[in-house]
């Protein structure tokens, strides 16, 4: 057995019935050119056994505070077949919000595979598709290792044929990409206490500063954890989810982040608060205070793929500007100085830092005492994807967007990744707290034609 780390635990803490705390993936899948009626058959029937699964997937919580290995497996616990009656995406992601919405079984390994087959095309005369929904608990690894382990799990072929499904593999050795890194208490004790100094150091300087940007809108250097404006975003949530997705030429994002001297995350990220701000003026809901974003940044340097080695950069969306290139030069600088600080320190002092800087938002989400009143707008995510075509049993991945997690206090997620030539957004919200929410992924499209024509 093994203990629960103490980020992971905190998922654990988190999670009731309105905050089911599993991250997630729709995989869109377009058959081959020479499928037969046979493709899904033998897709289901090289799932369907209940061997033992390898590790991480043979994991299950004992008492809450350390993982053991299972001694029992059945297959259709996890693992699901569903046939789409009108061949709809909307169809797909309506069974899909819901699946979202429930806890897994923590007396279980905590992962699900969903199938869904019968999707149309995506253009007159294309193949036909389908999808692996894929949800596994945040306690067992964050969004950036899931997507390492999904991308491993596919190949790089289109004419090789997997012998075996993900959760079948050993992939827990010396040389593998997911060996776990073991360290001695006694090393993990001496960082902490090396650490003292340089987080109480960044705190003082933050302090410092804080006197003199705390009314600031353009604050950039340092953000406040009081900052955050009291927005629609920003209110109790219910067990309802609703999922949108949207998928962007990665080329179009590239062309106007070099005109305008930014990198290409920040310039999603501009695109997303540009949608987020004409969102809430279609609400008569725009506060006059920028939102502040919530920035997850992977500390993993190494190749493990279980647990959380996540931390968060504040970052300026600059929606109470009118003005779309002042609005990105904020998200920039926010952006540059997240870095910088997180240049400052160890992985471990940089969790300290967050974790020392933002304990009351902790304890707010924790309690669900003053939801209107967060650290955070939002969070917007990215997930590392790849560039390359992977395949399942030749079929070719097409899509992956990126499903996350809800809050009390915080009813919206945007998630994106880059698969080959596209950007893939996945957009998580509380369908009973957000009005017209789905019309964010036309804003989000819509906003990325203002940049181009802002650059051009």
């Amino acid at each position: 057995m093994r203990a629960v780390g103490i980020v992971d635990s905190l998922f654990l803490f988190l999670e009731n019935a309105k905050q089911p705390m599993h991250v997630a993936g729709v995989c869109v899948f377009e058959l081959p050119d020479d499928h037969d009626e046979h493709y899904f058959n033998e897709l289901i029937s090289q799932i369907d056994t209940d061997a033992l699964p390898n590790f991480p997937f043979n994991q299950v919580l004992h008492r809450g505070v350390m993982w053991r290995n299972i001694r029992k497996f059945h297959i259709h616990h996890h693992c699901h077949y569903h046939h789409l009656k009108t061949a709809k995406m909307s169809e797909a992601l309506a069974q899909i919000s819901r699946l979202h919405e429930r806890r897994l079984d923590r007396s279980r390994p905590l992962w699900e595979l969903h199938l869904f087959d019968n999707l149309e095309p995506e253009y007159e005369g294309g193949s036909k598709r389908f999808i692996l929904y894929i949800k596994v608990h945040h306690t067992l690894m964050d969004g950036v290792a899931a997507m390492r382990l999904f991308q491993r799990s596919l190949s790089h072929l289109p004419d090789e044929r997997l012998s075996q499904p993900l959760w079948l593999r050993n992939i827990r050795n010396k040389k593998s990409s997911f060996a776990i890194e073991h360290r001695r208490w006694r090393d993990r004790l001496k960082d902490q206490l090396h650490g003292v100094w340089p987080v109480s150091s960044e705190l003082l300087r933050d302090y410092q500063t804080s006197q003199q940007t705390l009314s600031n809108t353009d604050a950039v250097d340092f953000i406040s954890s009081l900052n955050a404006p009291e927005s629609m975003f920003n209110q109790r949530i219910g067990t309802s989810r609703h999922l949108s997705i949207i998928a962007l030429e990665k080329a179009r994002f590239v062309r106007v982040a070099r005109r305008l001297s930014v990198s290409t995350n920040d310039m999603i990220l501009a695109v997303c608060a540009q949608a987020l701000r004409e969102y809430l003026l279609s609400q008569h809901a725009l506060p006059e205070d920028p939102l502040i974003a919530f920035v997850p940044t992977s500390l993993r340097k190494n190749n493990t793929a279980i647990g959380n080695q996540i931390s968060f950069v504040p970052t300026n969306l600059g929606t109470h500007s009118p003005d779309p290139e002042h609005r990105l030069q904020l998200i920039h600088q926010s952006m540059q100085a997240g870095k910088a600080r997180i240049a400052r320190m160890t992985q471990s002092q940089f969790i300290n830092y967050t974790a020392a800087h933002y304990a009351w938002a902790g304890v707010n989400l924790a309690t669900r005492l003053y939801p209107k009143k967060q650290a955070f707008n939002l969070i917007i995510s990215n997930v590392p994807g790849d560039d390359t075509p992977l395949y399942l049993n030749g079929a070719k991945l097409q899509a992956a967007y990126p499903v996350s997690v809800l809050f009390d206090g915080q009813a919206l997620n945007i998630s994106f990744t880059n698969y080959q030539d596209r950007i893939d957004f996945g957009i998580t919200a509380c369908q009973s707290t957000l009005p017209n929410i789905q019309s964010l992924t036309s804003l989000i499209a819509k906003a990325l034609d203002d940049y181009e024509n802002l650059s051009s």
